[in-house]
């Protein structure tokens, strides 16, 4: 895969985003880095640049279309035209459907699923004019099976699930591939969070319930996006890739 695409990677400053943030640039892709923590994107930012990787640090709510397209011209002027989108990024957290206000229904949407929107539709006119371009959505195994307390994020990750395929239709003869990456159990700063809150059990209490017993980590997903955004990869679209640990097959 040639080194020198631009990569978006939102979500990118933590957890899977930084894993796959790390990994491209590690790789010698120009990363941009767009994330909500303002003190998180400014450390690891700075400790990739240190390694000599060309990276671009904006904060982001993908929720918000203005704030991604002024990110993306800075993305174009900075490290060139977009070719490859991680959309990464989102939020989840548990809620009783009988009570779930309306508003916590409509963020969780607005950012897991409309999020996703924006920021493939702004890339996309760098893709279609190269004639190449590849996107990766980070779905989750609750579109998969469902999720008790949770029914507004597994809803969100299952539009993003068919979203996907929805473009990899579209897309495919513009020489652009989308696939999705429905992780299950990531041992993230979000996961453990809620583990210390007791809104999640212990996670390597939930590993013995998964063929390969341990959580997975941010560069198992990084290492799935890294295959899906590569040349080998060319004739992979529309798929979801399971990099779960068995826990849903």
């Amino acid at each position: 895969m040639s080194n020198d695409r631009v990569v978006v990677v939102t979500g990118g400053a933590s957890g899977i985003g930084l894993g796959v943030s790390q990994l491209f640039a590690r790789n010698g892709h120009p990363v941009a880095m767009l994330d909500m923590q303002e003190e998180a994107l400014a450390r690891e930012s700075a400790a990739l640049q240190q390694t000599g990787a060309k990276v671009l640090a904006r904060k982001v709510d993908v929720a918000n279309r203005d704030q991604v397209e002024a990110a993306y011209a800075a993305v174009r002027e900075t490290l060139g035209p977009i070719a490859i989108v991680i959309a990464n990024a989102g939020i989840s957290h548990s809620a009783d459907f009988k009570t779930l206000p309306i508003e916590t229904w409509q963020r969780m949407i607005d950012v897991n699923l409309t999020g996703v929107f924006h920021t493939v539709q702004a890339a996309l006119p760098d893709m279609i004019a190269a004639k190449w371009g590849r996107i990766v959505t980070i779905s989750s195994q609750a579109a998969q099976s469902g999720a008790q307390d949770r029914a507004h994020y597994a809803a969100a990750k299952g539009g993003v699930i068919a979203l996907t395929r929805s473009l990899a239709r579209e897309f495919a003869r513009d020489g652009i591939t989308v696939n999705t990456v429905p992780p299950s159990v990531v041992d993230t700063p979000l996961a453990r969070e809620s583990e210390r809150t007791g809104e999640f059990p212990p996670l390597e209490q939930i590993s013995q319930m998964i063929p390969i017993p341990r959580p997975g980590t941010p560069e198992d997903i990084a290492y799935a996006c890294e295959y899906l955004c590569s040349d080998k990869a060319s004739y992979v679209t529309g798929q979801e890739i399971n990099v779960n640990g068995g826990m849903w097959m």
